[in-house]
């Protein structure tokens, strides 16, 4: 992503008032972006560290591949949050825009969803945006995990996620100097959820799902790269070796 396009889609979100703040789309760190990852599934999935390896793999779409967590992850967090998702190997960002295509093949219900976790610096440390069918205080909203189960800390949400089972835009826009968050739902121009806060300023990213199943596409990663302080590992509950 250019620093034009960049800044143009910060200045949107300010103008929208997602952010608040005019400074989100003049920030010296957020208009120097650089395209850090991209994954269209076509050499596999070898940049990606899953929960549990064998609830995810790259099928055939018919158009292209794609990641696909195709069954309930034989995981249990230190604390409740997500169960299913993987990792982008390698990649600890600042400020960011996560970016994908994404279907739901979970049957339908209220709290349908997917996840986009962000800020991830261990299992029982790290953001993630809940795009649910229907918004309450556990579904469609941005959540902190810090030590405790997942807490809500949305400033904004919509009705709901409406999932069917076509393929969806998903995207993330990060900026840790004043904390915030914007989530965005096939409209690029406006968000769905927007949250503010600091505890966690880099971590690394990664999709997948609370406790349903959906397929992953073209996936792209824009950000400030940073060297976390320690090497990051995700607890698994099968003694597999940790990368």
């Amino acid at each position: 992503m250019n620093r034009t396009l960049v800044r143009a889609v910060l200045l949107v979100l300010a103008g929208a008032g997602a952010f608040g703040l005019a400074a989100a789309a003049t920030s010296a760190g957020v208009k120097d972006l650089s395209l850090l990852f991209r994954d269209d599934f076509k050499k596999g999935a070898g940049a990606w560290q899953p929960t549990d390896p064998s609830a995810w793999k790259v099928i055939e779409t018919g158009q292209a591949p794609a990641y696909s967590q195709f069954r309930q992850s034989k995981y249990r967090p230190p604390y409740r949050s997500p169960l299913n998702f993987s990792l982008v190997k390698g990649v600890s960002v600042g400020d960011f825009v996560l970016d994908a295509r994404v279907r739901s093949t979970a049957r339908d219900y209220p709290h349908r969803d997917v996840c986009l976790v962000f800020g991830y610096q261990g299992p029982a440390r790290f953001y993630y945006a809940h795009l649910g069918k229907k918004t309450d205080d556990h579904c469609n909203q941005v959540f902190l995990v810090n030590d405790a189960a997942r807490k809500k800390i949305s400033t904004k949400t919509s009705a709901g996620t409406p999932w069917d089972d076509g393929w969806h835009h998903v995207r993330v826009v990060r900026q840790v100097a004043d904390g915030t968050i914007a989530v965005f739902f096939d409209d690029l121009k406006a968000p769905v959820m927007t949250a503010r806060d600091r505890t966690f300023t880099w971590g690394r990213v990664g999709v997948g799902s609370f406790d349903d199943t959906g397929d992953w596409a073209d996936v792209k990663v824009w950000g400030v790269k940073v060297t976390k302080p320690a090497k990051v590992k995700i607890r698994r509950s099968n003694n597999e070796k940790e990368k």
